[in-house]
């Protein structure tokens, strides 16, 4: 297509394709891919450089209209958040606007009589503003608002590395304040950045080697100022923390149970010990309420079996707020009743926007559609929140093994016709992966060239990957649905797939023991306990408990003498033990690994295990003799090259690698007076 068309009739970013939308930029460039959405590329500009016209967008949503009815009818129920963006001057179809107008206010009279009679709390964003913040190529994430609402910080990838980056909202200028000086910055389990009280500081979670000069602890929390310097120190030892107007502080450190403490007086050496959560349980997010009454955190197993909870400043026993047991983060206040965070659903799906009035006690869901979000903050005043849209899709890729390091260079995509692919599990000649779609999960087997969905069911969402049977012939899966997890097992073609436990909490995928009469597989003791090894017998008998601690990700080794699992997180790490098949201790070298992808792999013989090290975020493939302790890197990946799963093929000459692609951005919601 020829770029010389009228000016009027072109849109020149996708800022102001979503404006002409009236989208946000995640979901029009969802839109492109999938459905088609008319959007050009210069192929002089550099890569991303879009546009696109405006005849040709209206002509796509005028074909598409009578598929997008649903949506305007979920619209009715909850009212969409108003998303605005600069755009160019355009010609304005009056007419439209005005009965688009008219409806709304219809709509919104209706449903404030209806949450007047039937005493249905308010969306607290109804008639919010959304403006894009960012729109750059890469990873934008963990933002933060100082207390005036005038400046944002977030972390980006921009310029190669993380680093932590700040704007004064509305400039559209942006400064990187830390040039990769700043160690490792990632950590989706904790509010990784915020600001001083006074507003001069930009805060930032930071793990460093341990070692370093100075004495610092491995993990603290580190401080830059807005206008630019050096970075420093801010609360040696601490891995969150939050301030009060008066100077009260509370946080906590990495210990095991996340110690919390409380400082009236706003130092650390004053401080005293208040809670720590239970054994094999985190309490991380800490926030204070605007009354000052409450400390409000979110306490659970890590990642996704959380929940948010209360204690007073003095102690006390908590108070546990909601019910999700899933994925939960950030709350934060919108006024002193109103508690905003992110939540997934009980399949998985999400995170969503929830809010939740704290005398009530009742959550609500306040975002509609599938956009999904990563983090959320908010000025002191409440009319001001940024907000991270995420859009993860995972990719497979092959990758030889070799007495070297495999390089990217011999990393090969892997072409899947279902559109995203994770956890895959090598057999023979075939790969296993999950495949996932709005509505469920499904399971797909690949050999050669060919791939065949061999296994799905409505809402369903796969926990962990695939456990493949010694001989080939078997699978066995957890799945969550309506709120409930199973366990399968299925002929590996996907046919004669039955429940075999339907009434155990699972946590991860299981394992076929050695002699493939029953799985080994975790499960949550009740009322949010930790998770413990249990063996599940294929023949109908009762789980039998097998491990008596902490125990997460069990694989057994090729001959069956013993099962490999991960021990509890204590900050940011956690151990890698070993039991005999009687339960006994099977000694491993001393191995520790980094919170994130936790998956590891026996190597053909079974005398050396293939496990993911380095940060948070990005992670290699490493070999470990199980005799000696040596190690060996197997990968060098690219720095932004994010390993979520892997599996080594049956002869050790293969790697198959699930990477996390995801583009986000961060958005800001103007929230009106009420």
């Amino acid at each position: 297509m020829n770029d010389e068309h009228v000016p009027e009739d072109r849109l020149d970013s996708w800022k102001e394709i979503a404006a002409h939308m009236r989208r946000d930029v995640t979901t029009v460039q969802r839109w492109e891919k999938r459905e088609g959405m008319p959007v050009h590329r210069h192929l002089h500009d550099k890569m991303g450089s879009v546009y696109a016209l405006r005849s040709e967008l209206d002509a796509w949503t005028r074909s598409r209209r009578p598929a997008v009815a649903p949506e305007a009818a979920e619209a009715v129920e909850a009212p969409e958040l108003v998303t605005t963006q600069p755009a160019r001057p355009a010609r304005r179809r009056w007419g439209l606007w005005l009965t688009a107008a008219a409806a709304f206010l219809v709509i919104s009279l209706i449903l404030w009589q209806v949450q007047k009679r039937f005493g249905i709390d308010p969306n607290p964003l109804a008639n919010a503003r959304i403006v894009p913040l960012t729109d750059f190529d890469g990873i934008e994430r963990a933002a933060a608002l100082s207390r005036d609402g005038k400046f944002a910080a977030f972390l980006s990838d921009r310029e190669g590395t993380t680093d932590v980056w700040v704007t004064q909202v509305g400039t559209g200028q942006f400064y990187n304040l830390t040039h990769g000086a700043a160690g490792e910055l990632v950590n989706p389990s904790v509010r990784t950045l915020g600001f001083s009280p006074d507003g001069t500081l930009v805060t930032f979670w930071t793990r460093r080697s341990a070692g370093n000069p100075g004495g610092q602890s491995d993990i603290g929390v580190w401080a830059v100022p807005v206008l630019g310097g050096q970075p420093r120190p801010y609360l040696d030892g601490v891995a969150e923390y939050d301030w009060t107007s008066d100077g009260r502080l509370v946080y906590h450190t990495p210990g095991p149970g996340d110690p919390m403490f409380v400082s009236d007086s706003g130092q650390q050496s004053n401080a005293h010990q208040i809670f720590s959560a239970p054994a094999g349980l985190h309490s991380h997010f800490l926030i204070w309420s605007p009354d000052r009454a409450f400390i409000y955190f979110v306490q659970g197993t890590v990642p996704d079996r959380m929940d948010v909870w209360r204690i007073k400043p003095t102690g006390e026993a908590p108070e546990r707020m909601t019910n999700h047991n899933s994925v939960v983060s950030y709350p934060v206040f919108l006024d002193d009743r109103t508690l905003m965070y992110l939540a997934s659903d009980a399949d998985g799906s999400g995170p969503w926007l929830y809010s939740l009035d704290v005398e009530k006690r009742t959550p609500r869901r306040v975002s509609s559609g599938t956009d999904r979000y990563s983090s959320l903050a908010v000025s002191a005043d409440g009319r001001r929140l940024v907000a991270t849209l995420a859009s993860p899709k995972g990719t497979l890729w092959r990758l030889p093994i070799t007495d070297g390091r495999a390089e990217m260079s011999a990393a090969h995509r892997i072409s899947l016709t279902s559109g995203n692919g994770s956890s895959p599990r090598l057999g023979g000649d075939y790969l296993f992966y999950v495949s996932s779609k709005s509505d469920r999960d499904s399971i797909w087997k690949m050999q050669g060239d060919a791939a065949t969905e061999v296994w799905s069911a409505p809402e369903a969402r796969i926990v962990g990957g695939i456990a493949i049977a010694r001989d080939g012939r078997r699978i066995a899966f957890s799945i969550r649905q309506s709120g409930h997890t199973l366990l399968y097992v299925a002929n590996a073609d996907g046919t004669d797939a039955r429940v075999v436990a339907k009434s155990l909490d699972l946590q991860g995928a299981p394992v076929w023991t050695g002699d493939g009469t029953s799985l080994t597989v975790a499960v949550l003791a009740p009322a949010g306990g930790e998770p413990r090894l249990f063996n599940v017998p294929l023949d109908g008998g009762p789980p039998a408990p097998f491990v008596g601690e902490y125990s997460l990700d069990p694989i057994w080794s090729p001959d069956g003498e013993f099962v490999v699992f991960s021990g509890a997180d204590i900050g940011t790490i956690f151990p890698v033990k070993a039991v005999k098949a009687d339960a006994s201790p099977y000694k491993l070298p001393a191995l520790t690994l980094t919170r994130g992808a936790r998956h590891v792999a026996f190597m053909p013989g079974g005398r050396s295990l293939v496990v993911l090290r380095g940060e948070i975020g990005h992670k290699n493939l490493w070999q470990v003799d199980l005799d000696t302790g040596a190690e060996h890197q197997l990968t060098n990946l690219a720095p932004d090259f994010n390993v979520r799963d892997f599996d080594v093929s049956p002869d050790g000459r293969e790697i198959v690698l699930e990477q996390l692609n995801e583009q986000s951005d961060i958005v800001l919601v103007e929230i009106p007076q009420r």
